[in-house]
């Protein structure tokens, strides 16, 4: 039997190219130097202190902390190239300890040989603490290059020990008008993208695929590639022949129709990380939104969350929350109200019930703002920290034996209802040792504007009975 000849050189080309032809349109665009890249114009900007680390080939061990689709593993492959370093990679997701142990000793037999090693390790945050910890003395020999990239903040998820040997930079969403540089980039790059194909996309139509990409330059040229795929398929239509007429020297314009367009960007989802750094922003935007009074933005943040898929009673709780802190009671309307949309929620469900919530948050942001109970609790609770526990003064206690009556219990207590203005304004509450305090200061909005005068007037009087004087009016509380 004749044994199998390797292929020729030419076979060789082809099956190359065909292999090119398989991969991806956004891992054959991926930048090949740091001009290529799009987007993070403060990280890699022409003369900033990382750029010139990268071109001098003298990197440090790092951790690129950005959204999906900013360039992280491009930046980590770019490291690789202008340090002439072997770029070795690996997934938290996918590698254990074993593996992660292997390409460690890999590493040493390599930089024991003279050259270095950058080891990129993607989504690092899912990592424990003792995976974490296996590069560290390496990282200190300096047998690797760390990279590691997470989408998380490294602060809550990357232990201080690995910390302490990377430095964190930030990477940021890339830009719609980015991503449609990227986009035109592969529509002229006939050898690794689309060009020489005769696909021209209107402007409009780039413009609508780089806003739907969200930020992510990779889902942005999955999205021309797939509406490049459709078009390429299409049957002809009329005197717009989507396929090529062998006649002719060029190639047609294969066109992607809006309808094509239409049915590419038609489920696409917005960034939303339940549970992760983006709910917290936006959770956290969506307070200070209302605490702000601007009803606009805390429905933009409502809409977004409930888009991103956040669970809705989650919502209505911290609404609930918004409501007894920043609202308090100077419009203690709010909080039966944050209760009434929590339970009509609860009762109709998904899309109805979120018109509740919507209308909750509204209110919530329109309404007069007072965080004066937050306050008097939170100076409440320090000052039971601070004195201990104190003695309930003998007038304020119960007595209900007759022993307890022979000992003082309840002896000089007055009956506030029995009392000229129904206050016995000479009685104090607080223990002995502690004073008078005062914790509630009303503000000068809503409601609060009048239990503010009612209180700032018993305060006066209260002090003028225990000194025997008739009462200040313009008294301060």
């Amino acid at each position: 039997m004749p044994s199998r000849q390797p292929p020729r050189a030419d076979e060789r080309s082809l099956l190359n190219d065909d292999r090119e032809a398989l991969r991806p349109l956004a891992e054959r665009m991926r930048p090949r130097d740091l001009d290529e890249m799009v987007g993070q114009r403060r990280l890699l900007a022409p003369g900033s202190a990382l750029r010139r680390s990268v071109e001098s080939g003298h990197v440090h061990s790092m951790v690129l902390w950005g959204p999906p689709g900013c360039g992280k593993t491009t930046l980590a492959l770019l490291l690789a190239k202008y340090a002439d370093a072997e770029f070795k990679a690996i997934s938290a997701v996918l590698a254990g300890l074993p593996e992660v142990r292997q390409v460690l000793a890999e590493a040493g037999h390599r930089f024991a040989e003279g050259r270095r090693t950058v080891l990129f390790v993607d989504e690092v945050h899912r990592f424990n603490k003792a995976q974490q910890d296996a590069f560290l003395p390496h990282i200190e020999r300096g047998t690797i290059l760390f990279v590691g990239a997470t989408t998380e903040n490294p602060s809550f998820e990357l232990n201080s020990a690995l910390l302490s040997r990377c430095r964190v930079h930030v990477m940021e969403a890339v830009s719609a008008e980015d991503i449609a540089v990227a986009l035109r980039r592969a529509l002229e790059d006939s050898a690794h993208g689309l060009g020489g194909r005769g696909l021209a996309p209107s402007r409009e139509q780039l413009h609508l695929i780089a806003t739907a990409a969200d930020g992510d330059v990779r889902r942005g040229l999955t999205l021309l590639e797939i509406a490049a795929e459709l078009a390429f398929s299409a049957p002809p239509a009329g005197d717009r022949d989507l396929v090529d007429d062998p006649r002719e020297d060029h190639p047609r314009d294969v066109l992607i129709t809006d309808a094509i367009l239409e049915q590419v960007l038609a489920d696409r989802t917005r960034r939303f990380d339940k549970g992760g750094e983006q709910f917290y922003d936006q959770i956290s935007a969506l307070h200070k939104s209302v605490r702000s009074s601007n009803p606009d933005a805390a429905l933009y943040w409502l809409s977004r969350m409930l888009d991103g898929g956040c669970d809705p009673i989650y919502l209505a709780r911290r609404m609930t929350r918004m409501a007894v802190e920043d609202v308090g009671l100077a419009d203690p309307r709010a909080l039966q109200m944050a209760i009434d949309a929590w339970e009509t929620y609860d009762r109709l469900g998904s899309p109805e019930g979120e018109l509740a919530l919507a209308q909750l948050v509204i209110y919530l942001a329109s309404t007069a703002k007072s965080n004066a109970a937050y306050k008097a609790f939170g100076a409440a609770k320090s000052d039971v920290a601070e004195f201990g526990t104190q003695d309930v003064p003998l007038h304020l206690r119960n007595a209900p034996t007759k022993l307890m009556k022979q000992i003082g219990y309840g002896k000089g207590y007055r009956y506030d209802h029995d009392s000229e203005g129904g206050v016995a304004l000479e009685q104090t509450c607080f223990p002995d040792a502690m004073g008078e305090r005062i914790y509630y200061r009303p503000v000068q909005r809503g409601m609060e504007i009048k239990l503010r005068e009612k209180l700032e007037r018993l305060r006066s009087e209260r002090i003028a009975a225990r000194r025997g004087a008739p009462p200040d009016e313009d008294a301060e509380s």
